[in-house]
């Protein structure tokens, strides 16, 4: 094998082309993308930065082309010589000496051409051009029908993923490149095409690993094939071009997610053998566990509960988007920090969003270590996709050949046929009707994925879509299946959430701001206003500032001075997500999972992320951390009445006292209770607060505080708006520590919501927590780590880094020390 990355140049052959790159060929790394060899060549600036996006519109419409030479020797007698695209972004026709291969339209499967008759001995000259995505899908579009979609251009009739031409959080930028290694294989006799291992456990606790094989042949001869787990091997002959081989791991330890057990991955070798010589092999790294999704109907109506070797998993997370629009930027470990930052939060799971791609291996590696369920959606979003051909041959091809790819990971959950597009049928005004008898994808999610799953990956569970109920309900019934909640968000208040009672929470959200150093990195307004122009670029929702101020004004101020506001729609996006996961949370075994909108971000952009595009984690970060707790305290209203509930995700059960108190501002115990509690195993149970401890004397200046062995949870009689806050509630001071600095904050009356922006003073800076509430007379200190050494550390104390609620509310910043 040869991989052919090197020497590749990029030039413009079509389109609207600037004069000043019409005749230029530059350099182009593969893999790569058109924009980072234009980027790297400094002929078009940062699209992040900016109004830039705007500016480059213009790559949209041009043809490119890419071209290398590579030395090679011809094909020997009997040998085969293949050349090998992993992924192509994504129209393109495929030449070598001047003969074309074959032509590609699909981003999101691999392309296999054989050059033995086209290979020549020394220079070889590969060129690959790259045809507007967006001129084919318009042709595509033309040809199959037209069918109604969530965005402007059609990206629903290419398989391309949808949010390369933009999306509500993402920019419209519309790549090309080849964006996965190129290779040359050379081979004879024979190689593995395909290894498929379905991986089970028996009923004893035997792990089970039936491998399914395809082989491609050049030769006639004796084949073997070897199957190794661990340090058992099983071999067969192989007669045709295919085989199974089953191995057997006796008591096999068993993977589990996160919080719920250890991650044993065991190592999987594929060896093909010829008259006993090794001519190919492939590895693997395994997991045992079983998975199902329970959906028995119960008294409250459908189930949708993930259970894993036998147990039920509340499936605590978020939904995930390409964390870089630019694919190719991201490396494995930028996937390692961000999946720790998910389990450092208390996730459990994320879902890939069906508006992007099929993740790369690593990805799902990284999730097999850390123990992070991945519920895979296909790439279909928001949208009506035609079933006939082209369309519906590329779907297909795409699906056998991930579904293969990835059947060998433990993390792999569930596969989802689409994201909203069954709702989008049902409920959305207007879809339905527009379609006049026109095919919209159905066929694929019902029939066509489905079907290649029961062939191919058939140990896992498989969901038509999300939002999905079963039979002729509403796709998006909060009583079956799973849901989407975007009212919230939309039209209404996030005090909303607790309207529903969800079996599954798929998706729900509110938006905020990135950090204050990622923005001013990329944006540039003077002055920077929610209104500036290159801030308007940077918030692509639609009337996204006015959703943000009308979920503002109900809770907080809506400040005039826009790093006030910063902070202020920051604090109110943590607590609205936080708000909803309690919630959730609190129902549990009737409501199974939480996965937040969204976890990440693929350029700087005022969105629902709690991680943005600069990997600074948002307060709403912190809050998750806090809600998706093993051990969780929150006052939910049951019957009209604020009741105290105890969510216990831990294999062991909590018992104990909680200790409940309603005290003033300034720390008066106003009424105490000691209720003792004992909440069994993975459940939640419910405590009930006396009359003395919810009627205030004067509600906006009393707190209710339950705390029991370090978890605490506060609860307030009123909105922000109407408390006595006292606006400098706090003293601080700062020390020098190993690896950065700590804040030590004493209050001296009640603070709210204690957030510290350290970015603001060093922008490598990350602070250990955050959202920190305090009855007078409290301490906290806040970790701070960075590399950087401050010349004045007092920094992080000034009152536009050490926020609180109580000065989102006053307007009024405590003193600094």
């Amino acid at each position: 094998m040869t991989n052919l990355h090197d020497g590749w140049r990029l030039r413009a052959v079509g389109g609207p082309v600037p004069a000043d790159l019409a005749d230029l060929e530059v350099p182009a790394r593969v893999p790569g993308s058109t924009h980072l060899d234009l980027m790297a060549a400094d002929l078009i600036p940062d699209p992040y930065a900016d109004r830039n996006e705007a500016e480059l519109t213009w790559m949209h419409r041009v043809d490119w082309q890419c071209s290398t030479t590579f030395r090679a020797e011809p094909a020997r007698a009997g040998e085969r010589v293949e050349l090998v695209f992993d992924g192509i972004d994504t129209v393109a026709t495929v030449e070598l000496n001047g003969e074309v291969l074959g032509h590609t339209a699909n981003m999101h499967r691999g392309y296999r051409f054989d050059v033995g008759g086209s290979l020549r001995d020394g220079d070889n000259d590969l060129t690959v051009t790259l045809w507007s995505a967006l001129t084919h899908a318009e042709k595509a579009e033309t040809e199959l029908g037209w069918r109604q979609r969530a965005y402007p251009h059609p990206y629903n009739a290419i398989r391309k993923m949808a949010c390369s031409f933009g999306w509500d959080w993402g920019p419209d930028l519309q790549t090309a490149g080849l964006w996965k290694p190129v290779r040359l294989e050379r081979w004879d006799t024979a190689r593995l095409a395909e290894v498929r291992p379905l991986v089970t456990v028996d009923a004893d606790g035997t792990g089970r690993v039936d491998v399914h094989l395809a082989l491609d042949r050049a030769a006639d001869r004796d084949y073997t094939v070897l199957v190794t787990v661990g340090d058992r091997t099983e071999a067969l002959a192989v007669t045709g071009d295919t085989a199974h081989v089953t191995a057997l791991v006796p008591d096999a330890r068993l993977w589990w997610p996160v919080g719920y057990g250890d991650q044993p991955l065991y190592d999987l070798t594929v060896t093909l053998l010829a008259d006993g010589r090794q001519v190919d092999a492939v590895r693997r790294r395994i997991g045992f566990r079983t998975v199902t999704v329970d959906t028995a109907p119960d008294e409250f109506g459908t189930p949708f509960v993930f259970v894993v070797n036998g147990k039920r998993v509340f499936a605590k997370g978020a939904n995930w988007i390409p964390d870089d629009h630019f694919l190719t930027r991201v490396t494995r470990e930028r996937l390692v920090r961000r999946v720790d930052q998910a389990v450092e939060a208390n996730m459990n799971m994320l879902r890939i969003w069906g508006g992007g791609i099929y993740e790369t291996d690593d990805f799902y590696d990284v999730c097999d270590e850390r123990g992070v369920m991945v519920w895979q959606d296909f790439p279909f979003a928001c949208a009506f996709y035609a079933e006939e051909e082209p369309l519906r041959g590329e779907v297909e091809a795409e699906a056998r050949e991930n579904v293969v790819r990835l059947v060998s990971h433990p993390s792999l959950v569930l596969w989802n046929g689409n994201n909203e597009n069954l709702p989008a049928y049902t409920d959305w005004e207007g879809w339905q009707d527009n379609l006049q008898g026109r095919t919209w994808g159905a066929g694929y999610y019902h029939d066509l994925i489905p079907e290649i799953i029961e062939e191919l990956d058939p140990t896992r569970p498989y969901a038509p879509g999300s939002p999905f109920s079963p039979g002729d309900l509403p796709p998006n019934d909060a009583d079956h299946g799973t849901r989407h909640d975007w009212d919230v968000w939309n039209a209404v208040d996030y005090t909303h959430y607790r309207d529903h009672i969800p079996r599954f929470s798929a998706e729900f959200g509110f938006q905020g701001p990135p950090t204050w150093t990622t923005l001013t990195r990329w944006v540039h307004d003077e002055p920077l206003t929610p209104t500036s122009p290159a801030f308007l670029l940077h918030q692509k929702a639609e009337d996204g500032n006015g959703k943000l101020d009308r979920g503002l004004a109900p809770h907080l101020p809506v400040p005039t001075d826009f790093e006030q506001w910063h902070w202020a729609t920051q604090l109110n996006q943590a607590r609205a997500v936080a708000f909803g996961v309690e919630h959730y949370r609190s129902w549990w075994p009737r409501t199974a999972g939480a996965l937040v909108w969204q976890l990440n971000d693929c350029w700087p952009v005022t969105s629902w992320a709690a991680i943005d595009s600069d990997e600074r984690p948002k307060p709403l970060y912190y809050a998750l951390k806090h809600a998706f707790a093993p051990r969780l305290l929150t006052v939910q209203p049951r019957e009209g009445r604020p009741t105290l509930v105890a969510v216990n995700d831990h294999d062991q059960p909590w018992t104990g006292v909680v200790s409940v108190t309603r005290q003033d501002f300034a720390g008066e115990v106003l009424a105490a209770a000691e209720l003792g509690f004992d909440v069994p195993p993975r459940s939640a149970a419910l405590l009930e607060l006396a009359d003395h401890l919810l009627e205030p004397a004067e509600p906006r200046s009393e707190v209710l505080i339950a705390a029991a062995e370090g978890v605490r949870t506060h609860h307030l009689f009123l909105e922000d708006l109407d408390l006595r806050y006292d606006p400098a509630p706090f003293t601080a001071d700062v020390t020098s520590v190993t690896g950065g600095y700590r804040v030590d904050v004493r209050a001296t009356s009640y603070v709210r919501d204690l957030g510290l922006l350290v970015d603001k003073v060093a922008a490598d800076a990350v602070v250990d927590d955050m959202l920190i509430s305090l009855t007078a007379g409290e301490s906290h200190h806040f970790l701070v780590r960075t590399s950087q050494e401050l010349h004045e550390p007092s920094a992080l104390l000034h009152p536009d880094v050490l926020r609180c609620a109580n000065t989102a509310v006053s307007g009024v910043s405590p003193a600094t020390p």
